[in-house]
């Protein structure tokens, strides 16, 4: 090997040095930041299967104390769930919570249940509509006319009307009805409630078939 290749190898392996000693701090702050993410996705990971692993053993908990009436218990299971980050238990834990209620004549105690429920979207609207029905149910349908006021759903409408007919306001709750009976599909399974309710409230049902002729 001629002196020149030697001294170019020599001139290469110092340069080669140089780079690692000005970069190599910043190499190995990138490996221990990648080493520090996937050991921090992995906690991570691991945090949530525990979460909802406890999430879990909870509202079987709160099913364990329906099936055996203690609504005391399983208030407490649902309230706990409320508090963690598994929100899909704890709501399905306060609606069978709040069916269980109604069914031992405790509505006032479903309606308290049904508003703790952090609710969004479509389901927050079907939340509001079964706690406008328990008002009713309970003697306050200007609380439920109130709740449900910008409410323009086939079921909002048809669930005011129910309040205006509890305040014997026919006239007004037959046009509620009219309209959420506008709304709703013929093939509807409610539809025949919903017909019966404004033939009670002094309305005509116009045949659907009828309107199209």
């Amino acid at each position: 090997m001629a002196i020149d290749d030697l001294l170019d190898e020599h001139e290469q392996s110092e340069r080669v040095r140089t780079w690692i000693r000005k970069n190599g701090a910043g190499i190995l702050g990138g490996v221990v930041f990648s080493i520090a993410v996937i050991g921090g996705w992995q906690w991570w990971q691991r945090q949530q299967v525990s979460q909802l692993a406890e999430a879990n053993a909870r509202y079987d908990a709160v099913i364990r104390s329906l099936q055996s009436k203690d609504l005391a218990e399983a208030a407490k299971d649902v309230a706990a769930l409320e508090g963690g980050k598994a929100s899909i238990y704890a709501d399905l834990a306060a609606l069978e919570l709040a069916k269980a209620q109604v069914d031992a004549g405790k509505s006032e105690a479903a309606i308290a249940t049904l508003r703790a429920v952090k609710a969004e979207g479509e389901f927050k609207l079907l939340i509001e509509q079964r706690i406008a029905r328990l008002l009713i149910e309970t003697g306050k349908p200007d609380e439920a006319l109130k709740l449900l006021a910008t409410g323009e759903d086939s079921a909002s409408l048809e669930i005011r009307g129910d309040a205006l007919m509890a305040q014997s306001k026919r006239d007004e709750a037959r046009e509620l009805y009219s309209r959420a009976l506008a709304r709703l599909d013929v093939a509807a399974p409610q539809r025949r409630l919903l017909e019966t309710k404004l033939t009670d409230a002094g309305g005509t049902v116009v045949d659907p078939a009828a309107e199209k002729i």
